[in-house]
């Protein structure tokens, strides 16, 4: 492979760089601890079981609206909107009526551990690099996000300045029009293929970094790089290729 010419890197940031299952997971067991699903009658959950349960309903309603908004089913709504919407929905599986709780609860998906790698590899990688956050976050969502987890960024864009979610093209787009560079000249990284995918649909080289709750690459997929961490992201691109 030729060696990449890059001149900035574009990150995501849901998954690539914070937990964000564990910030949500911690917002629904302080929702209404312990948290209990009506089981059957003869069936008790744990409450693990049951906080994963709520958890995979707010994500699942999260994905369906997206997409929604996407294929033009919906009208659009930033991510804050669709996090007020998913807490309604947890706190009612979980019979939480306190309208305070709820709108604590849709507070959780700014308050996202960074993953133990992310705060040290963004500082060794904006030593040589311009850092571009780009994120399906709301503009003030990711403005808590950034603070909370301790985010360096030059720049941080919010799909909601294109009214659209990734992988719209118009998302990735953004950060092409901010850059100031040709797409090919910049690197988008991120734990999800499907991200990799829409910004290789514009031009944007791409790197996948494995994370847990990430998606990974498929056996046709063709990205640039594919590293471990940040830590051995940074490595690869201070390395000539092919070393």
């Amino acid at each position: 492979m030729a060696e990449l010419k890059i001149d900035a890197l574009v990150f995501d940031v849901l998954g690539t760089l914070v937990d964000e299952p564990a910030g949500l997971r911690a917002g629904i067991r302080a929702l209404a601890p312990p948290v209990a699903l009506s089981p059957g009658p003869s069936v008790v959950p744990s409450v693990d079981a049951s906080a994963e349960r709520l958890l995979l309903l707010w994500q699942r309603h999260i994905e369906r609206e997206q997409r929604r908004i996407l294929d033009g089913d919906r009208p659009y709504l930033p991510s804050d909107a669709l996090d007020r919407e998913a807490a309604r929905l947890v706190a009612e599986a979980a019979g939480v009526e306190d309208p305070a709780a709820v709108e604590e609860l849709a507070g959780a998906a700014r308050r996202l551990p960074p993953w133990p790698d992310t705060v040290a590899g963004l500082a060794r990688l904006a030593g040589r690099f311009p850092l571009i956050g780009l994120s399906n976050a709301s503009r003030t969502a990711l403005l808590e996000l950034n603070a909370h987890a301790g985010l360096r960024w030059h720049q941080a864009l919010s799909a909601e300045d294109a009214r659209a979610y990734k992988p719209d093209p118009a998302v990735y787009r953004l950060a092409v029009t901010v850059a100031g560079r040709p797409p090919e000249r910049l690197l988008m990284v991120a734990a999800h293929a499907w991200d990799l995918r829409g910004a290789q649909a514009l031009g944007l080289r791409t790197a996948y970094v494995a994370r847990p709750v990430g998606d990974p690459p498929a056996p046709t997929d063709r990205f640039d790089l594919y590293a471990d961490d940040l830590a051995d992201l940074a490595r690869q691109l201070e390395l000539p290729r092919g070393v």
